[in-house]
């Protein structure tokens, strides 16, 4: 459970200690919000002791009378936001004139609790507030992770586009000049490293328009049956080419027919993504097992290959955006960082759960869950 640190400002004994008693004990929980809020009480018994505990520690509720001994409630309200502290704000009193409400209202106090109150109306200004405290917070980390999410999506974007470009240009201009000889023949090998790196930014684009693709919002309608073998052979297919050229072979063994109700676009995501990985990260001469399975409510997907493996401190990690793991084995190997936090993603999309498990050297295997049926996309 998260703990509120809860501050009252209150001339009366009587009604601090009531605040204390009645939350003591009290929580508040809504399906939207990932834990229970409980609450921390703390006391003033003037505007000068409560601004002396709010610089000493900032509260996250502020209960807070009016008419107090020394500076009054209201000009409390104003130190608050003046300072721009992140307070939410609800006033107590008994009586207040419509100018003293104007101004709390208009220094941030989102709630007038009435002198004297019940347990229950306490209860209810509590929770009404702690959920608009939740929704605001969560509302501000989703701001600043959208620009920290822009702007490495920017920054991958024109770092690796920015070399293989480089390169195409060298290559292109080489050719041109016809440095290496006059006969096609001569320029193989550039040819050659020219088509890697197109294919590089086109699984770096491809990256990026999925990443896209499943921060949109989900349409229920492309729902469909959707047979996992057919999903997986198609993926092989696509990745054969690069799987030859690694002389690494794929197999998929087929426990059960499975048939999920999902968006055949979100499968091929999933798929495309773990077995090109399998064969990129993989050795020469070594394998891939895509095998397919099932239980009376759940499809078990599992990608085993023999490749160079993952340590235990890497795969902490290794579902973070814009994350690679970099060692001398990977050094060479060119990706965005994002096929696997696409993929973990689209799996939560499903309410379902990826494992990894690894020893370096010897392989990796990544085990997908997904219910068959599915109620919503969330």
């Amino acid at each position: 459970m998260a703990v509120l640190k809860v501050l009252v400002i209150d001339d009366e004994p009587g009604i601090r200690s009531g605040v204390i008693r009645i939350l003591s004990n009290f929580h508040v929980t809504y399906p939207f919000m990932d834990e229970d809020y409980t609450f921390e009480v703390f006391e003033a018994g003037t505007g000068e002791e409560g601004l002396s505990l709010i610089e000493r520690d900032i509260p996250d509720l502020l209960l807070l009378d009016n008419k107090l001994p020394g500076i009054q409630g209201i000009e409390v309200l104003e130190y608050i936001r003046k300072r721009n502290y992140d307070i939410m704000v609800a006033m107590i009193t008994s009586y207040a004139s419509l100018d003293v409400a104007i101004r709390a209202t208009r220094d941030g106090a989102i709630d007038f609790i009435p002198k004297p109150f019940t347990p229950q109306e306490l209860k209810s200004s509590i929770e009404n507030i702690a959920k608009q405290l939740y929704l605001k917070r969560i509302t501000h980390k989703m701001n600043q992770e959208g620009k920290k999410i822009r702007y490495q999506f920017l920054s991958v974007l024109s770092h690796e586009l920015k070399a293989p470009l480089n390169a195409l240009e060298g290559y292109l201009r080489m050719m041109q000049e016809k440095q290496a000889g006059d006969r096609i023949e001569d320029y193989g090998a550039p040819i050659e490293r020219s088509l890697q790196r197109v294919q590089g930014m086109r699984n770096l684009i491809m990256d990026l328009l999925d990443f896209t693709k499943i921060r949109l919002e989900r349409k229920e309608e492309k729902i469909q049956a959707v047979n996992l073998s057919e999903v997986a052979s198609g993926a092989m297919v696509t990745v054969q080419p690069y799987a030859i050229q690694m002389d690494v072979s794929i197999n998929l063994s087929k426990r059960a027919d499975v048939v999920i109700m999902a968006d055949p676009d979100d499968m091929e995501i999933i798929f495309n993504n773990l077995i090109s990985n399998a064969v990129k990260y993989n050795k020469r001469g070594g394998k891939v097992e895509v095998t397919i399975d099932s239980t009376e409510n759940e499809a078990i997907i599992i990608f085993a290959d023999t490749g160079i493996g993952i340590t235990k401190d890497d795969t902490e990690n290794l579902f973070t955006e814009f994350v690679r793991i970099k060692n001398e084995k990977t050094r060479n190997i060119s990706g965005s960082g994002l096929g696997l936090s696409i993929v973990k993603k689209v799996v939560g999309l499903y309410h379902g759960t990826i494992k990894v498990e690894s020893i370096p050297d010897e392989g990796t295997v990544f085990t997908i869950r997904l219910p068959k049926k599915q109620l919503s996309i969330t």
